[in-house]
């Protein structure tokens, strides 16, 4: 098959983007601004959880990961049902043969982070069998195939592994965004020794898309407080049934000791699920009130990834679970405690210089949360230059890293490109 010589360039991503997921949504509008900065006249397709969402707020093509056929069909009759069966069965050589009709004429599939390689929740759905699905597709279409500063795990299965090794292997481009995915991905066989090292896309939101405020860390000023409905198939520590419970007693607990020290508090989310979390967060800190004036806990809708930042530019420091609530601290150049669920969030802090302000969330203390934060009220002048370095470097990298997947994209020199890619390691 050959490409078309002289067109536009046809670029494809696949991604957990359904507007819910703030983290990935922010991702995602980091990798289409330098898709069309570099590539300005790219035809870009989005293959997604939430096709309908994705098209109306980024105005691009989208499509959905897996089509489903006969979902809402529920026949009574034994012919019936066997025809559903049949339906069912045919079902997935149609979605090989969609796949196919939408990368017949792709330059590149992309998959830009947003936690895909992980059998948590599953196979199928945004599980690795999807994204499997798609890849071989791509190299049936002899479309170009990237991935661009993943991250990976929990792979619980035998099933999960092999395809996680299986589409790794058979990637022109591949880039991991920290040194915890690569020893992850080399301890269920995946050969990554030659593969680079690139924080995650989200440290490339534009300039202008990130509000700036500054402000002193003392009584009087406002904690951004991130709450998370509880990922234990997802987490480090795995299910447990106290977990989540000591989890938000902590939370609880650590806010009314802020809120008796003068400090307020702006509640903050990085999922629309995180609402009922947030909810039963509210519920533990009125069991015990405190006594202050006025609305001193602040809880405003955040619906979308420029309501985040804003409420986060807000704050005059930040203590969070989800990563990307951490993150967007971060590239907001908030001082900032991340109370950790996942490697990912251990890795973060510690390529900022900032491990000392990472806390387990398994059994999470109270005491030693208020410790870490008298800590951090210490240092906040110089963590928030700190972070404000590693911000430029790591922009600077992902800049890079854009250039080298999206210049060349359809002529022979890409290839050459994603070599040297594959060479040599970033280091921090």
């Amino acid at each position: 098959m050959i490409k078309r010589a002289g067109k536009p360039r046809s670029i494809a991503i696949f991604g957990h983007f359904d507007g819910t997921n703030l983290g990935n949504e922010s991702i995602l509008q980091a990798a289409l601004y330098h898709l069309h900065r570099i590539q300005p006249d790219a035809e870009v397709t989005c293959i997604c959880t939430g096709p309908r969402t994705t098209a109306s707020v980024y105005h691009v093509k989208a499509i959905p990961i897996a089509r489903t056929y006969v979902s809402f069909w529920a026949p009574r009759s034994r012919l019936g049902k066997l025809a559903r069966k049949f339906c069912v069965a045919m079902g997935e050589p149609i979605r090989w043969l969609d796949g196919i009709a939408t990368l017949w004429h792709a330059d590149i599939l992309i998959v830009p982070g947003t936690g895909l390689l992980t059998d948590a929740y599953g196979l199928t759905g945004w599980g690795p069998y999807s994204l499997f699905r798609w890849s071989v597709t791509a190299k049936l279409c002899r479309c170009r195939l990237a991935f661009v500063s993943v991250g990976a795990g929990p792979i619980n299965t035998a099933v999960g592994k092999f395809f996680v090794r299986s589409l790794l292997s058979i990637a022109d481009f591949r880039s991991y965004r920290d040194e915890s995915t690569v020893c992850y991905l080399q301890s269920i066989g995946v050969s990554a020794d030659r593969d680079r090292v690139f924080p995650d896309l989200a440290f490339s939101l534009p300039k202008h898309r990130v509000p700036s405020r500054d402000g002193a860390l003392r009584p009087g000023a406002v904690v951004g407080l991130g709450v998370m409905d509880w990922a234990d198939k997802y987490s480090k520590q795995g299910p447990g049934d106290g977990a989540q419970a000591t989890y938000f007693q902590a939370l609880a607990e650590t806010a009314r000791w802020l809120l008796a020290r003068g400090y307020n508090i702006r509640l903050l989310i990085g999922d629309l699920w995180d609402a009922r979390a947030k909810q039963a967060f509210l519920q533990l800190v009125d069991q015990h009130p405190t006594k202050y004036d006025g609305p001193r806990i602040i809880d405003e809708p955040i619906n979308c990834v420029a309501d985040l930042l804003s409420q986060i530019a807000a704050t005059h420091a930040v203590v969070a679970t989800r990563f990307h609530n951490i993150l967007l601290a971060l590239l907001c150049e908030k001082p900032v405690i991340s109370v950790s669920f996942h490697h990912k969030c251990d890795s973060l802090m510690a390529a900022m210089g900032m491990s000392d302000y990472c806390l387990n969330s398994g059994g999470l203390e109270p005491a030693r949360l208020i410790e870490t934060f008298r800590r951090l009220e210490v240092n906040a002048d110089a963590l928030k230059q700190l972070i404000k370095e590693r911000n430029k470097r790591f922009r600077d990298a992902l800049n890079q890293q854009y250039e080298l997947v999206l210049s060349g994209i359809g002529d022979d020199s890409w290839t050459s490109s994603a070599a040297v890619v594959q060479t040599t390691r970033l280091t921090r």
